[in-house]
């Protein structure tokens, strides 16, 4: 049978301290697999200013909470933090989140539970930064900022920090399952 052995990253648990290994074994992955396209998961800011430094002249995509995440109105970018992103190549995607949409609010309001939030935590089985990774994908797609005819390694996290990657194949939202997550590049063991 053809294929081939990798080594898979699995943290002891997740978090922000996994941060640079991640980053560091991500990016020696995609210069094996000369994948071009790096989507990355940042809320406040900084794995997205450290992620466009680590992978400067790709195609690096850091997509945010969208604003009200947290509290009506806010946005937790930090102005800095999007300034530096920018200005070193990255690009800002900020949106609704493929799995939290309308549904969420009708799982707020009445308790029940919708198709987006059944993938979302089947996605979670895998640890929060699978779910994440994969759901940053969909947005970047649906943006036009990554292409979804070759693939893409998505950098993502449980809280702060990255403690997931992997190499994915993306597709638009509307085609969620067209998507194949082709390697786990690194991982919690732990949720």
């Amino acid at each position: 049978m053809a294929g081939c052995r990798r080594i898979v990253a699995y943290f002891d648990g997740p978090g922000e301290g996994n941060t640079d290994e991640v980053l560091r074994l991500a990016k020696e992955r995609a210069e094996e697999l000369g994948v071009k396209d790096i989507v990355v998961a940042s809320t406040r800011g900084e794995t997205g200013v450290k992620a466009v430094k680590i992978f400067k002249g790709f195609n690096v995509v850091v997509v945010t909470h969208h604003t009200g995440f947290r509290k009506p109105g806010y946005q937790e970018l930090t102005d800095e933090n999007r300034r530096l992103i920018k200005e070193n190549g990255g690009k800002v995607f900020t949106g609704t989140h493929a799995f939290m949409n309308v549904e969420r609010a009708i799982l707020k309001k009445l308790g029940t539970a919708y198709p987006t939030e059944i993938i979302a935590h089947t996605l979670r089985l895998f640890g929060e930064g699978m779910k994440v990774a994969v759901e940053i994908v969909a947005m970047a797609a649906d943006a036009g900022l990554i292409p979804v005819d070759r693939d893409v390694i998505s950098i993502a996290g449980t809280g702060r920090g990255a403690d997931t990657a992997i190499v994915i194949h993306p597709a638009n939202s509307k085609d969620l399952f067209d998507m194949t997550i082709r390697e786990i590049i690194a991982k919690p063991r732990s949720r």
